[in-house]
């Protein structure tokens, strides 16, 4: 890990750059305490970062959750209940990781895992745009379309217009031309300006023109406009805003359900994010599913025993960490480190940071989600890709992350029958032979109940008088829905002066009853033909 410190340490930079205000804004978007958001963004860092098999992810408070936890503070009488909840929830998931649960995430289809990106990426770009000019009142982190200030993704974006802070808008644009400048020109020039990141250099700029402009009429950035890290007083008030569990509601069922919730929630965000980053990582990395739900559990463990929101791997700080050229669970760690000392020794710095510096960077990490040669790469892939990708892309778009993902899954799911529908059989018709067609039907090497409405249309629209050669030589898998239909068949071909030859594994059957009696005599057969 440490071979590579001089890619992680920058890129740690960055990551620290776009958690700090998303840790902040989760919080106060979930209903919770701010420095709750910051012990979750440490924990997901330092401990979930050591204890993770993934190089590039990193984990913290989620937007997908802020929900879930906002109306559970609410239900269960207080945040020292929720914390329960959150302890019992890294329970489960560790029990998910013990039974091997992780696979799950290899099912999502790929253009659903793109379109997740895709999506992310837009929302991050629809969302920081408001924040770029100054304008602030939704918190960072909340990513639905229907926001807790009451508007829209879009209502926010034209109500910014009439909102617009000169002094924000100012050092948003000055900070967006740096980091363009530095990804495009200056970073290919020399070695420095790779190891000083551009997003530090924008931040550095962001806060000396909140130091100059302070007393400016116009230009001054008011502290709303500002990060906001709790500051405390000593050392005392600052380990006043830790909370702990208070295990005397264990017993409560509801507390249960929450657990349950933010353990299965949790754990589909974390694989899909791990899935999704193992497509974005230069390396090609593949991390084991089951030990980042082990890990996941174990922070969510630790993060609710001392006041922290619950965690899992997060795919903006995830992208950010891989488009800043990190390559090791370094940087995942020490951006981790540099959260909590950030808000031991420097909590009044931290807050002379304009949003708007940080909106830029953000905007940067959502273009590079959501580039427009993205769409039309899927979209020359065919409508069996370019469909759910959209889908996904407009369920993430105009109502949240995991609505997006399950309607792209739901039209995966449905593409997919309908390719084994239409893929179950080839057909195959030749000139008249003796009076009769002749028809060469040939199934597939796996034919199941999914392909049976195909196959019983093809073979009730035969002609009378036909002569059908069915080719089971390549069928691996044969379901018994499939039998059944055969067997229906040999009753209404005789009707119909339909001649049958079967040609399978087995030899040439002319007389396919003693085929389908082969089945049914020995049941368990219909499994496989190989």
């Amino acid at each position: 890990m440490f071979k590579t410190i001089k890619k992680d340490l920058p890129a740690s930079i960055v990551v620290f750059f776009v958690a700090l205000p998303l840790c902040l804004g989760i919080a106060l978007a979930s209903g919770a305490p701010l420095f709750s958001g910051l012990i979750a963004g440490i924990v997901g860092g330092i401990i979930v970062g050591a204890l993770s098999g993934s190089n590039i992810g990193v984990s913290g408070p989620a937007a997908g959750l802020a929900a879930i936890v906002l109306a559970a503070i609410g239900t269960l009488g207080g945040y020292q209940n929720f914390l329960v909840a959150v302890v019992l929830g890294g329970v489960i998931q560790i029990i998910f990781g013990v039974l091997k649960a992780g696979v799950i995430g290899y099912y999502f289809p790929s253009s659903v895992i793109k379109g997740m990106l895709t999506g992310i990426g837009i929302i991050i770009i629809l969302k920081q745009i408001p924040h770029f000019f100054g304008y602030d009142p939704d918190p960072e982190g909340d990513f639905a379309f229907f926001q807790v200030d009451g508007q829209n993704t879009f209502s926010e974006i034209f109500d910014t217009i009439n909102h617009i802070t000169l002094g924000s808008a100012l050092v948003g644009i000055v900070g967006l031309g740096i980091l363009i400048l530095w990804d495009r020109v200056l970073s290919k020039k020399a070695k420095i300006f790779q190891l000083i990141q551009g997003p530090l250099v924008a931040v550095v700029f962001g806060i000396i023109f909140y130091v100059l402009t302070n007393s400016h009429d116009t230009l001054a950035i008011a502290e709303s406009h500002l990060v906001s890290v709790p500051v405390p007083e000593d050392t005392a008030s600052f380990f006043a805003q830790f909370s702990f569990p208070n295990f005397a509601v264990i017993t409560n069922p509801e507390i249960w359900v929450v657990a349950f919730t933010i353990a299965l929630v949790a754990s589909l965000e974390t694989l899909l994010c791990v899935e999704a980053t193992d497509k974005l990582d230069p390396h090609k990395n593949v991390t084991p599913t089951n030990r980042e739900l082990l890990a996941q559990g174990t922070g969510n463990i630790i993060s609710g025993m001392i006041g922290g929101l619950p965690i899992t791997q997060v795919i903006v700080r995830s992208s950010a960490n891989i488009q800043s050229g990190g390559e090791s669970k370094m940087s995942a760690i020490i951006h981790g480190f540099f959260l909590l000392i950030s808000v031991i020794l420097i909590p009044r710095l931290l807050n002379m940071i304009p949003l708007s510096v940080l909106a830029a960077i953000l905007l940067v990490v959502g273009y590079k989600l959501a580039k427009p040669s993205l769409f039309k790469k899927m979209y020359d892939l065919g409508w069996k890709q370019f469909i759910p990708f959209t889908v996904t892309v407009l369920g993430i778009v105009f109502i949240d992350l995991l609505y997006g993902i399950g309607l792209g899954l739901g039209v995966g799911i449905i593409v997919i029958l309908l390719k084994s529908y239409q893929n179950s059989h080839f057909l195959h018709i030749e000139d008249k032979s003796n009076g009769k067609h002749k028809i060469k039907m040939t199934l597939a090497e796996e034919v199941t109940f999914f392909n049976k409405g195909a196959i019983l249309k093809e073979l009730d629209s035969l002609p009378r008088d036909t002569y059908l050669e069915l080719d089971l030589l390549k069928t691996r898998y044969l379901d018994n829905d499939i039998i059944e239909i055969l067997e229906d068949f040999l009753f209404k071909a005789k009707e119909r002066n339909i001649d049958i030859k079967l040609v399978s594994k087995r030899g040439v059957e002319e007389n396919p009853e003693s085929f389908i009696k082969f089945f049914r005599e020995r049941p368990k057969s219909s499994l496989s033909l190989s």
